[in-house]
């Protein structure tokens, strides 16, 4: 039974595993496992202790969530880089794709709409120098 560790120490109640120890009441109680935190009304998160006496849970909740969220960020980039590079290569791979050949396409437009341009006006200026005899 935990409660016979009460106002003796930390160490003594923690050494089952059952117990949990809240510093501010010095009591030694059961942990309540169908909770995955103790209660509020039980004991505060910042003076209960469980496993070791130098932990408390709200120092633990802080530093799994630290890590917990340096991972979920680690693991964001590292996915989008292995897309990056997927994307990349796929690209080498396969040549130009669709947006590319469509620039390729229209750049062939203007370039022979360009060239018809430059064959009218220089037949216009052909007539031009016919008509006034400058050729």
């Amino acid at each position: 039974d935990c409660r016979q560790y009460t106002n003796r120490s930390c160490e003594e109640c923690l050494k089952n595993v059952t117990c949990l120890w809240c510093a501010s009441s010095r009591r030694c109680m059961e942990y309540p496992v169908r909770r995955i935190l103790p209660p509020a009304d039980l004991c505060e998160l910042r003076s209960a202790r469980w496993g070791v006496c130098w932990v408390n849970f709200e120092a633990l909740i802080i530093a799994m969530s630290v890590v917990g969220g340096t991972l979920l960020i680690m693991l964001g980039v590292c996915c989008c880089c292995c897309c990056c590079r997927k994307k990349s290569k796929k690209q080498v791979l396969e040549g130009p794709d669709k947006d590319d050949e469509r620039a390729a396409r229209e750049r062939e437009k203007r370039r022979v709409r360009q060239e018809e341009r430059r064959a009218e006006m220089k037949s216009r200026h052909d007539e031009i120098r016919r008509k006034y005899g400058t050729v």
